[in-house]
């Protein structure tokens, strides 16, 4: 039975690899396109962290989603993740840092289409609204993070030396955590389709158990991390091609990012804030691309009107052009793909849920 899930996951996997390719590697992006770090140093810190945040922080964000669509046959969900990651890829050959969350909403909306499901409105509103505030949070971010790293030096006046040394370091330890949030918040997109028909079971490795749902976050973010291997050509878009970006920037715009993935994946987060009155904030899967754009938009602004000429907004419109299309791409791809697998290859994609 597991082996007939893993076939059927194939397609999830291929959507983690796009993700990879596309967005895994987006928080260091910034810090390859200064040439403070080489390609395969960052791609590397990325896979192992993504992975972490994967396994041990993946469930939040994955709940949100399945708020969306329950897709409840493995049919399904192998349509859904295939017509995503179709886009995804289609988008990346392109060379735009396209919104995997948009894709796999896009998938899941098709198959809620096709199936006669209603589209929870309120978890869909939860998650567009996410897609505005992602880039405005991760340029909030970034342009307060500059202005306090431009006191900081100049009021402690390092030497170039230190200062080079200590931003290589920083920008590891924040694209760490940048893909460590990544891979919490953004599992969800790879294999959360695929949670309410695993078959897979509770594996003990001595020390300690992961069950059924960290066995499938593994594998998802195992394909996460090879992918972020293929990112090269969006790492230079995001980190060349929107606006010039400084070393300092840099590691500016990944430690901004960082935040804005791990304010929408972090429960600890949520429930502090719960505890003191505050609105929940919704736990669900957001664009590390959109992060990554919007705080290097928001370290331009933080030069002033200097900074706002110098953004590329031709680049802009055409990577936010991608964004409004993506999720309607995927949910063709899939309303389409769903009918093909059902009826050409008889394959269940949906099983009739019978109320009361």
């Amino acid at each position: 039975m597991e082996l007939t899930f893993i076939v059927f996951l194939s397609s999830g996997l291929f959507l983690g690899w796009s993700l990879g390719a596309n967005d895994a590697a987006n928080v260091f992006g910034t810090a390859v396109g200064t040439r403070m770090l080489r390609f395969y140093t960052a791609a590397g810190v990325c896979a192992v962290f993504v992975v972490l945040g994967a396994v041990v922080s993946g469930a939040g964000a994955s709940h949100g989603l399945g708020q969306l669509g329950s897709i409840n046959a493995l049919g399904g969900s192998f349509t859904v993740a295939l017509a995503a990651a179709i886009t995804v890829y289609g988008m990346t050959k392109l060379g735009l840092p396209v919104s995997t969350t948009q894709a796999i909403v896009g998938g899941i909306i098709g198959w809620n289409l096709f199936s006669a499901t209603p589209t929870d409105t309120t978890a869909l509103s939860k998650i567009v609204g996410t897609w505005v505030a992602c880039p405005i949070l991760g340029a909030l971010f970034a342009f307060v993070l500059y202005r306090l790293m431009q006191k900081l030096i100049h009021v402690t006046k390092p030497h170039l030396l230190w200062l080079d040394q200590g931003t290589r370091i920083g920008l590891v330890l924040a694209g760490a955590l940048g893909a460590y949030s990544l891979g919490a918040n953004n599992i969800a997109n790879v294999v959360g389709v695929f949670v309410p028909a695993s078959t897979l079971e509770d594996m003990s490795l001595g020390l300690f158990t992961l069950s059924g749902q960290q066995r499938l976050f593994l594998l998802g973010g195992l394909a996460v991390a090879v992918g972020a291997f293929f990112s090269r050509r969006v790492m230079m878009t995001v980190g060349n091609s929107i606006v010039t970006v400084g070393p300092v920037g840099g590691w500016v715009v990944v430690v901004a990012h960082s935040m804005v993935l791990f304010v929408f994946a972090s429960q600890s987060l949520q429930a502090l804030i719960t505890n003191i009155g505050l609105p929940a904030i919704p736990l669900v899967p957001v664009s590390s691309s959109q992060a990554v754009v919007g705080a290097v938009c928001g370290l331009a602004l933080s030069h002033g009107l200097k900074g706002a000429r110098q953004i590329k907004w031709s680049v802009l419109r055409n990577i936010a052009l991608g964004w409004v299309a993506t999720p309607a791409i995927a949910a063709l791809i899939s309303y389409i793909a769903l009918y093909f697998v059902q009826n050409v290859f008889e394959q269940p994609v949906y099983y009739a849920v019978v109320a009361g």
